[in-house]
This record gives C-alpha cells, sequence and structure tokens, in this order.
C-alpha cells in the first residue's frame, strides 16, 4: 500500500478508484500479481487480468482477431518514483506477459495517454497500439486509454 499511495501521490496512477487504493490493488479478476523487491521494499507492481474494461477488450479483441476470453490484461504496472529507470517496469511487464503466454492468452494493456512515461516504456518494450478507447467505470467515470499488445507474443 505504501508503494501505491507514493506513485498515485507523485504519479496521479491510477487516474480514478472506486472505492479504496487497496480494493484498486485486490481486483476479483485478477489471475496472478507479482512484486520486485530491493533491499527488503517492495518497489513495484504488476498483475494479470482475466478481464479489462469492456471497450478495451473489445478493441483489443477485433485488432488480434481473438476472443475476448483469449485475451489477458496486464494490470497495475507501477514502479516506486525513486527505483525507476533500472529495468525494474520492463521485467514486470515481461513477466506477467509471459505468464499471460503460458496461460494460452494474449497480453494486452491500457494505459491513459497522460501517463506518457509509461506509454514510452511500452513503445520502447515493442508493444504496439491498438488505439485509443473512453473507458466507463461502474460509478460512470470516464477516461482515455490507449490500447496495447504485444505482436511478439501470439500464444500457441
Amino acid at each position: 500500500m505504501r508503494l501505491a499511495e507514493a506513485v498515485q501521490d507523485a504519479d496521479g496512477y491510477p487516474i480514478h478508484v472506486t472505492g479504496s487504493l487497496r480494493d484498486f490493488l485486490v481486483s476479483r479478476d485478477g489471475l496472478a500479481a507479482w512484486v520486485a523487491e530491493r533491499d527488503d521494499t517492495i518497489v513495484g507492481h504488476v498483475a494479470l487480468h482475466g478481464r479489462g474494461a469492456d471497450a478495451v477488450v473489445s478493441l483489443a479483441a477485433a485488432r488480434l482477431e481473438q476472443a475476448t476470453d483469449r485475451l489477458g490484461v496486464v494490470a497495475r504496472l507501477f514502479v516506486a518514483p525513486d527505483a525507476r529507470r533500472q529495468g525494474i517496469g520492463r521485467a514486470l511487464l515481461e513477466t506477467a506477459a509471459g505468464e499471460a503466454i503460458a496461460r494460452g492468452l494474449w497480453p494486452v494493456l491500457d494505459v491513459p495517454p497522460v501517463h506518457d512515461a509509461a506509454v514510452r516504456l511500452y513503445e520502447a518494450c515493442g508493444w504496439v497500439r491498438a488505439g485509443l478507447v473512453t473507458s466507463r467505470l461502474g460509478d460512470g467515470f470516464a477516461t482515455e486509454e490507449i490500447v496495447f499488445f504485444d505482436p511478439r507474443s501470439r500464444p500457441a
């Protein structure tokens, strides 16, 4: 929670939370999650979800010509502000994408365009923009999201 709070304070991520920040981290759609540690301190987090926002998974499924249940949504990727630019985000991204592939799922993700450092990371890792969607949450909040997929990660 301390890491998530630090990232939210520094970057405004997540942009919107329904409920508590803990609820955001512990999703009922979660398939797996990982943390990165340095000196016994958690410095990064990522999760793999079986679902994502309807607009996100619909666009990704259409672009990849896959059913929505064949997608693994890489989610909740963040790194401590003082631990960035050390390969932690890249390693967490590769871990979650690798697990999606191992489960026979195509890894996809979404990110608000305002999080330009995250966008640069995904593009530097070879992920491709599928397009831009407006995601709507159950409480009526709406935000633009860039949807990405990794063209090198075609599952068997």
